[in-house]
């Protein structure tokens, strides 16, 4: 059963530094996070304040045609970040080596994980981006092990 970590309410793009440091403070002890949502709700914009909260260096973009990018921190520590959004089943995630990714020892940010979930690692950060009425993002964070 997932443990609940909390919840996250960022009510303007310009917040999102200050939630994923929130998030991060809340997370960090895990190192698949898996981003739910619905398209535009920010997941990719979510990830790049996460990255920045490491000290990314690198330009942080979404994924999208190369399914994975990865990133680095001044320490060298390395950082995947996927979007499945594109893939049509699991055998194309399967074919770029996305369980070594997954149990590489470093940290994974997951878009559309949901188009994937045969191969998703048991232990995850399950975070649910909700677009709230007055455009606010309500987040949702919960462990999973």
């Amino acid at each position: 059963m997932p443990d609940t970590l909390g919840e996250v309410i960022l009510r303007h793009p310009d917040e999102a530094q200050e939630a994923a440091k929130k998030i991060k403070a809340l997370a960090a002890d895990v190192k698949v996070w898996l981003f739910y949502g619905p398209m535009g709700v920010g997941k990719t914009t979510l990830i790049k304040a996460v990255c920045k909260s490491w000290g990314v260096t690198d330009t942080v973009s979404s994924p999208t045609f190369a399914l994975v990018n990865e990133y680095q921190d001044a320490e060298h520590q390395i950082f995947y970040h996927f979007d499945f959004y594109r893939i049509n089943n699991e055998e194309e995630a399967w074919d770029i080596g996305t369980e070594d990714y997954f149990y590489s020892g470093n940290y994974c940010f997951v878009e559309w994980p949901e188009r994937i979930e045969g191969l998703l690692p048991e232990n995850f950060i399950r975070i649910d981006m909700v677009l709230e009425a007055d455009q606010s993002r309500r987040i949702y964070l919960s462990k999973h092990e």
